[in-house]
This record gives C-alpha cells, structure tokens and sequence, in this order.
C-alpha cells in the first residue's frame, strides 16, 4: 500500500503542471517525452534474460495500452478543458478497475450501469459557460477511453505478475515504457504531424518535462503498478481516487484555475463532482456486498 500513497503525492501536481507550465507545447510530443524519459530512467534495470520473447510481447503491448493510449488520450483532453477538469473526469477509473476485474471473473452487476449514467450526469451539470458543450464531452470521452486504458493495465499487470512471483518489477518496467513510447512516438507523427520530441520547449518547461518524465511517469507507474500486485482489487480501486481531489485543489488554488470562476460555475463543479464521486461509491459497494 505504500507504494500507492507514494504515487498518489507524487501525482498530485502533474494535472497542474501539464495544464499551467506546459502551455503552448503539443501534448503529443509532452506524451512521448515522457514515456522516452521513462524508458531511458529503467534501461539500466532491464533484463533480457528473465523473460521469454511471447512474455517480452505482452509487456511491451500492455504498456503501448496502460501508458500509450491512456497518454495519449488523457493529455489530449487538455485541450479542450482545464487540468482541474480533467482531474475530476479520471475519477471513473476505480469503476472500470472493479468493472473489468469483474468481467475477467466472468461477473456483472446492475451498479455499473447507474454509476455510468450518474457520471455522465455530472459532466452535463459542470458544463460552464466559457467551455463549449461539444469541448465538455470531447474532453469527458477522451478521459473516459484513457480511465479504461490505465485501468486494463493495473488489472492485467497485476494479474500477470501474480502468476510470475519470481520476476523483478524493476527488471520488467523497461518493456511497458518501450511499448508506451512507441505508440506515443507514432500518435505524434501521424495524428499532430510533429517530431516526437518538442524541440521548441523552454528551459522551465524541459524541468517540468523531466521530473513528470522521470518522477511522475517513469518513477510513479512503477511504485502504482507494484502496489497494484501487493493489494486487493476493493484497494486499488479505492487509491484511484486517492489522487483526485489533491489534483483537483492544487490544480484550482496554487495553479490559480480557481480565479474568475462565478459562484454558479463552482457551484455547478462542486455538484457535478458529487455525481461522479456517487458513481464511484455505488460501484465500490458492489466490491464490499
């Protein structure tokens, strides 16, 4: 579990960070940055010699999932709403993590589907009148694609390193990275039409770049998906939400998103909020019945 609290601060500044400090660059090449810094911080770690090339395979497609295509859409979501939002909009993710634990299991429960409706009834009531209604859902179904992404990654990797009790974490994280920065590198060139890397990037911006690189995406997701082979599904899914409302407050009051909010738009945020973390709630006590 602690190596879940750990990750839990550490990422509680990154929404912030991409949203604030990293204005101006392409979020595609921010994504591959940091998954190339991550995969250059564990190549040291990295053994050839464990693993077979079929269970190489599975580590490197499961993290062009988990980490690829979870980055890819989380950090287009930036561009369509603010960093706090997009904090709010990860907190399905602990609902996909019991929901696809459930249907590995072969189980399903009526829950889910009113903790889905309640979670998009949330995103309609935060609507603010300086976001457009069609930058609202974007933003919502690009979170909800990366929430299902990360989510299938916890829940496999746990599952796979279970089965694997004598393999190294440290030695196996090179292979996830490798897979991530591949299909990031490939999303940049194809969907942005940019270099992978984003040259222009100041020397402020290369300091948040490295330590969301290193610190955030190449320490976090080690220390999280170690913890996730360590705990109980009810458990993981619980410290998925562990990160939101820290990401939330220092997204709102130290990155200053807060100011120039009219009481109706915190309003609207505070009972859209209360939707989405009811969503969670009715999908955690189908984990506890």
């Amino acid at each position: 579990m602690i190596y879940l609290l750990i990750t839990t601060l550490t990422w509680a500044f990154s929404f912030g960070i991409i949203g604030n400090t990293l204005k101006g660059l392409d979020l595609l090449q921010v994504a591959d940055t940091r998954l190339l810094l991550a995969f250059i911080a564990f190549l040291p770690f990295l053994k050839f010699n464990t693993t077979n090339w079929q269970e190489k395979r599975q580590l490197v497609l499961l993290g062009a999932v988990q980490f690829g295509i979870m980055y890819t859409c989380y950090l287009s979501a930036f561009r369509f709403i603010p960093s706090h939002l997009v904090a709010l909009f990860s907190v399905l993710t602990p609902l996909y993590v019991v929901l696809i634990n459930d249907l590995r299991q072969r189980s399903f429960s009526p829950w889910y589907l009113l903790a889905t409706l309640l979670s998009v009834a949330g995103a309609a009531v935060i609507k603010a009148k300086d976001i457009e209604t069609n930058a609202i859902w974007l933003g919502f179904i690009l979170m909800q694609i990366a929430n299902v992404a990360f989510a299938f990654g916890q829940v496999y990797y746990r599952d796979w390193k279970q089965a694997r009790p004598h393999l190294n974490d440290a030695n196996l994280f090179g292979y996830l990275y490798l897979g991530a920065a591949i299909f990031t590198a490939l999303a940049t060139l194809i969907i942005a039409k940019q270099p992978p890397i984003p040259m222009q990037a100041t020397s402020a911006q290369w300091f948040a770049l490295i330590y969301l690189g290193i610190i955030a995406s190449g320490f976090g997701f080690f220390c999280w998906n170690k913890g996730a082979t360590q705990t109980s599904v009810g458990v993981l899914a619980a410290f998925n939400n562990a990160v939101v409302p820290l990401a939330m407050f220092t997204s709102l009051f130290i990155f200053g998103e807060a100011k120039g909010g009219t009481p109706e738009q915190l309003i609207r945020l505070a009972i859209g909020a209360a939707l989405i973390t009811c969503a969670v709630v009715l999908a955690n006590r189908k984990t506890h019945t």
